[in-house]
Formats: C-alpha cells, structure tokens, sequence
C-alpha cells in the first residue's frame, strides 16, 4: 500500500478511481482486494490499513533525518557530490549570458533544469 500512494486521501483516491474503472485491487501483503463494491467493511480496511502504511513510512523517514543529522555533526555524511565543478558552473553563466536558453544550457552540461537553477541560485547567495 504503502508502495502505491503518497498518504491516504492518494491511496483511497487512487483505489476509488481503479474500483470506478472496473479495476480491482490486490493488495498481496495484506491479503485484501477493493472493486466497484463498496462496503463499509472494506473501506474501514482500506482505511486502517493505509493509516498505518502511512505511520510506517512517516517514522522511517524520520529515523532517517536523526540519522543524517548524527551522520553530519560527526563529519561523515556530506552529501551528494556536486554534478558541476566551480569552473564549469561559471562557463555555465557564460553561456546564459551568451542567451542560450536554460534548457539547452542544462542539456550541454548534462545536467537537469532543475539543478541549474540550483546552482544560479546558490551562486547569487554567495
């Protein structure tokens, strides 16, 4: 369950939409099956069961920013490497000033949107 959505307004979203497109839904590990039949039974399992898919996924992530935030203050955890060195961040400014537009920018330097704009962010506020 915990595979298929985000929370449970997705998870019961998603199974509503299935269930009204005349597809059912199996959930091996828990053993249950949602369809067009809508009975308080199943929608109480639905319910239940996705609350805790969502507990479940709730206090990995939280054990995991403990964890990076322990793994930081003793100096191991220093994050992703950068995708660009310094000397290419600034060919990268070159060239948008040269009016290459971001995509392409991004695509020559293999890079996503995304991340240039991380970059030409980061480099205003330093």
């Amino acid at each position: 369950m915990d595979r298929l959505a985000r929370n449970l307004d997705d998870l019961r979203k998603l199974v509503k939409e299935f269930a009204q497109k005349g597809i059912s839904v199996f959930f091996v590990k828990e053993g249950l099956t949602f369809n067009n039949e809508d009975s308080p039974i199943s929608n109480l399992m639905l319910s239940v069961m996705g609350a805790f898919a969502e507990f479940e996924h709730s206090i990995i992530k939280e054990r995991q920013r403990e964890d990076i935030e322990i793994a930081k203050k003793r100096g191991v955890y220093k994050g992703r490497k950068k995708s660009l060195t310094p000397e290419q961040v600034e060919q990268l400014k070159k060239r948008l000033e040269e009016g290459a537009t971001k995509t392409f920018v991004a695509k020559e330097f293999g890079i996503s949107r995304e991340t240039l704009y991380q970059y030409l962010r980061s480099s205003y506020n330093s």
